[in-house]
């Protein structure tokens, strides 16, 4: 067998073994059919879930090593659904790690936290009390 058949989409992906679109730069990655009606097949039913596919049936010459010979889309490939969840959790695994950033942590009472201006002037009457002369005599 020198040929198989792929399926190649408007932007010049190819459909995948993993079910998503390819770039085909890795061919080994590439879905391929003995028979030109099996990728017929297989775009029917892509085109069925996705009304917007423009795609096409192309023959390909495989190389030695079994592998089709294709031609590089230069058009990103779009992020599959699991991409974009891998990609969110990396970001905020990011943020969660970068230094500098104020906590999202309450205080609790354990906590060491500036006194508020109710509690800054009792400590300051506190230590004036202590600090007059009528209170060094009885203390003496």
């Amino acid at each position: 067998m020198t040929e198989v058949y792929v399926v190649r989409n408007q932007l010049g992906h190819y459909w995948g073994k993993s079910k998503h679109w390819v770039n085909g730069s890795e061919p080994r990655t590439v879905m391929r059919a003995k028979h030109q009606d099996e990728a017929i097949n297989t775009l029917f039913e892509l085109s069925a879930k996705d009304v917007e596919l423009r795609g096409e049936v192309l023959a390909a010459e495989l190389t030695q090593r079994g592998e089709p010979v294709l031609e590089v889309s230069d058009i990103p490939v779009p992020l599959t659904p699991e991409q974009i969840a891998a990609q969110a959790a990396e970001a905020q695994l990011q943020l969660a790690a970068e230094p500098g950033e104020e906590s999202t942590a309450q205080p609790n009472d354990n906590d060491t936290a500036a006194p508020t201006e109710g509690q800054a002037a009792a400590q300051a009457a506190v230590e004036e009390e202590a600090e007059s002369p009528a209170n060094a005599e009885s203390l003496a």
